[in-house]
């Protein structure tokens, strides 16, 4: 059994476990933390075994599922799906910990039921990344909606129902178009050897001399629906409301790891399987690349809630990592890239799913700490934090300086290669872009400005909370059912804690840091040091050091340029 198998079993066995202790949630807790640490540590060696310079599928293993229809249950990695497995299996330990600090479960709710979703979910990403049948691809890629469904609309907040819903139809929908591109690649395969496969090697030989009509055909199906994932615009909306919804924890595998399953799949499926396309239909994709790009710049100026405004930054994140990976491909529409511009343009996006991953999973658990202590998710209900959580303050700052790409943090260097990468071809697009970067940037630290400094506000802030409101501190954020500030509306966007109400609220004053801590404001708790410890080493050290992450993914996205009539790559191409 291979270690990639291991991180892939490990954590189904782990919530079979976790889901049978139902009246003991420490246990419950434990167990399933122990479990999320033992599949990160099989990363050390599955990444150990990872050779940069050999097959381009490594750890491969496979077994008949269906052999009448050439189906397998195949598994295999190579430079880009160690990596994002890497990130999984560092997010999960991180998710589980802060369950009793941003996360307390709604009235009702079990812990142990809560946990084995997470390692259920864990376990399918993990196959999604490492599958190499397109049938299974697509199997995992629908049951995996399956555990985050039920982890927003069982955990989340009073419109989890709504987003959960919305949530799987948009992705659900998009699975089923792909499923008919699957099939209609299958044909192809059938008429080409004469009998028919889902193995990704060989429909990749196969599809890609199709007559670039039928490609084209082909690769809508499997762009919708990465297009819906990643998420693209116009197929974004629902991203703000599940994000907006969801439990600190399960907003950080959402937005830090699932969305990466569409970016992951242009790389993976849709240029190698389909180069004729991608080149014909390029200019489409960089079209809503940019304009990904500069909406949610744009939108994320007017959120008022912190969740949401993460989720719009996210999709203008997400626009720039394809403008750097179809601005690689070559097309009629503009001059070809030289060869070493369209190799840095998409080791910068596939290392920006990196680092977006921690960058904005750090964000979005700093922000879970922020609302645990002020009970409203509402930037307006905030102000001058720093003064009673300097701690607090500080990873905010870095966390939004990572987001934003500034020097000697991890974003940066994918931000440069893709900026770098993509002017050589596409300089408009790529001034676009960085106009747009540059707004949401600014917006991120209008974040930090707006909670952080000034004067205090916000009743819990101020000590103003009425009798029997939730306290606060770091403990936890307190479920549905736990009271607000006065003028709290059940409507809030804020995962598994209350939030106050749309119209703002709370007092405004100029008051020192001692009444703030009167009002039971804490700064970091051990607990959450060790939380936030390892994104924050991360995010410095990678800033940094690159080269380990650059090194494993430079052969494959060398492979992938090439498999798009590029010879860039072409010297080290599998």
């Amino acid at each position: 059994m291979t270690w990639l198998l291991l991180t892939i079993l490990l954590p189904l066995l782990g919530a079979a476990a976790v889901a049978g202790l139902r009246k003991n949630d420490k246990l419950a807790s434990a167990v399933a933390l122990g479990v999320s640490l033992v599949v990160l540590a099989l990363i050390i060696p599955l990444w150990a075994g990872y050779d940069p310079g050999g097959e381009r599928i490594q750890q491969a293993s496979s077994m008949d599922w269906i052999p009448t229809f050439g189906i397998h249950i195949s598994f295999g990695i190579d430079g880009i799906a160690l990596v994002m497995i890497a990130v999984i299996a560092l997010l999960v330990p991180i998710v589980i910990g802060l369950l009793g600090v941003t996360d307390k479960l709604p009235e009702g709710k079990n812990v142990g039921g809560f946990l084995a979703l997470i390692l259920v979910q864990e376990a399918l990403t993990i196959g999604v990344f490492a599958a190499t049948d397109v049938f299974l691809f697509y199997v995992l890629f629908e049951v995996m909606l399956i555990p985050m469904y039920f982890l927003i609309g069982g955990f989340g907040g009073a419109n989890r129902q709504y987003a959960a819903v919305k949530f799987f139809l948009y992705s659900f929908l998009g699975g089923l178009i792909m499923l008919a591109s699957a099939i209609g690649a299958y044909s192809l395969s059938s008429e080409e050897l004469g009998q028919g496969t889902f193995d990704w090697e060989t429909l990749v030989r196969v599809v890609s001399d199709a007559p670039t009509g039928t490609q084209i055909w082909l690769f809508l199906g499997f762009f919708l629906a990465f297009a819906i994932k990643a998420p693209l615009v116009p197929f974004h909306t629902w991203l703000p409301d599940a994000a907006g919804q969801a439990p600190i924890g399960v907003a950080v595998l959402l937005v830090g790891v699932l969305d990466k399953v569409g970016t992951f799949g242009f790389l993976r499926y849709c240029l190698p399987m389909f180069p004729d396309a991608s080149s014909a239909l390029a200019p489409m994709v960089l079209v809503l690349a940019v304009a990904g790009v500069l909406y949610g710049s744009i939108l994320a100026a007017g959120q008022q809630d912190m969740k949401r405004f993460i989720a719009y930054v996210s999709i203008a994140h997400f626009g720039f990592i394809a403008l750097g990976i179809f601005a690689a491909v070559p097309d009629s529409s503009a001059p070809a890239a030289d060869p070493a511009s369209a190799e840095q343009a998409m080791v910068g996006s596939v290392s920006y799913m990196l680092n977006h991953s921690l960058a904005t999973g750090m964000l979005i658990v700093v922000v879970g700490m922020v609302v645990a202590r002020g009970r409203s998710s509402r930037i307006s209900d905030y102000g001058g934090m720093a003064k009673m959580t300097p701690l607090l303050g500080g990873v905010l700052l870095v966390a939004g300086l990572s987001t934003l790409s500034l020097p000697g943090t991890n974003s940066f260097i994918s931000e440069f290669l893709v900026l770098l990468g993509s002017f050589d071809s596409r300089p408009v697009f790529t001034i676009i872009a960085t106009v747009g970067m540059v707004l949401a940037a600014m917006y991120v630290l209008w974040l930090y400005q707006r909670v952080m400094q000034g004067p205090l506000r916000g009743d819990a802030l101020l000590g103003t909370l009425p009798e029997g409101a939730p306290s606060g501190g770091g403990s936890a954020a307190s479920g549905g059912s736990a009271a607000s500030a006065p003028g709290a509306s059940a409507s809030g966007e804020g995962g598994a804690h209350p939030v106050t109400s749309d119209e703002g609220g709370g007092a405004t004053a100029v008051l020192d840091a001692d009444r703030g801590t009167k009002a039971g404001i804490t700064d970091l708790t051990r607990r959450e040091i060790a939380i936030l410890a390892p994104m924050v080493v991360l995010i410095v050290g990678l800033g940094f050091y690159p080269k380990p992450v650059l090194d494993t993914i430079t052969p494959s996205v060398q492979a992938t340029i090439q498999s798009v009539g590029s010879d860039a790559g072409a010297q080290e191409g599998n």
